[in-house]
């Protein structure tokens, strides 16, 4: 993901938990000039996410969450499709897999389909459209209170039900790497996810290389904590060297397609 993409999503994500923001704020909150700030406006309304008014942006009125969801789906395509093919090549029919509500690992849900019989695991309402589809799968959703942000079940229920769960792979992604660690913008999310790292004999953590360098608002898991780290062709050979030699165990995903 391009800096100018992170910065739509962070813009996208200001103005709907504000509802309205002037064009002056946004300038101030994220330091760019006001004609970048409308570049961006424009390109988020031609997406249909925000409303362009005289000096400020609203929310559309209707389905701006499921908007954020849908636009977040449509970022670094290619390399999410990587990362689930490589992922895939960790699963075996009749395992009792766990998928987090992320949009990059919700790429590996129909992929599936070449796995069955399998059990699935997941508080994502995306990755359950799809599998509810699969002849083969049989679906598990923990439920709890629905968050329309991330398309998904979050809370304590849902973190209740996934800590009675066992499964033997939990496949998570994350917001963000700094060092060694990896964070989550959301809390709420982080307790989702350690939920189910707590439920599996096997975490495997999917992550493109533009997370990298980068910080979110809350401290996820190391990632010593995984048995695999798997990210794109992107991340460069010196941040591979380094985590492998911090005895992290890399996986870099390729175009390679899994075989079934």
């Amino acid at each position: 993901m391009t800096r100018g993409a992170d910065r739509r999503e962070e813009i996208a994500a200001f103005v709907a938990e504000r509802g309205h923001v002037r064009v002056e704020e946004l300038v101030e909150r994220f330091g760019v000039s006001r004609m970048t700030i409308h570049r961006h406006v424009d390109q988020l309304a031609q997406r249909g996410i925000l409303h362009k008014l005289h000096g400020a942006v609203s929310a559309q009125p209707s389905g701006i969450y499921e908007s954020l969801f849908r636009y977040r789906s449509g970022i670094a395509v290619q390399e999410k499709a990587q990362l689930a093919q490589a992922a895939l090549r960790h699963i075996e029919p009749g395992q009792v897999v766990m998928l987090d509500d992320s949009t990059t690992v919700t790429a590996l849900a129909p992929l599936l389909a070449a796995r069955t019989p399998i059990s699935v695991v997941t508080n994502s309402l995306a990755a359950a459209d799809v599998l509810r589809g699969l002849d083969g799968v049989d679906l598990l959703c923990p439920g709890g209170q629905y968050h329309r942000t991330y398309d998904a079940y979050i809370g304590h229920l849902c973190e209740t039900a996934l800590g009675r769960l066992r499964a033997d792979v939990a496949i998570c992604s994350a917001s963000a790497v700094d060092g060694a660690t990896a964070f989550i913008q959301d809390s709420q999310i982080v307790r989702i996810k350690q939920a189910m790292l707590a439920s599996a004999r096997q975490r495997i953590l999917l992550v493109d290389g533009s997370k990298f360098g980068r910080v979110a608002l809350h401290e996820f898991a190391p990632l010593d904590t995984f048995d695999t780290v798997i990210v794109d062709a992107g991340l460069s050979a010196q941040t591979v060297s380094g985590l492998r030699d911090a005895g992290i165990r890399i996986e870099t995903a390729s175009s390679r397609k899994s075989g079934s």
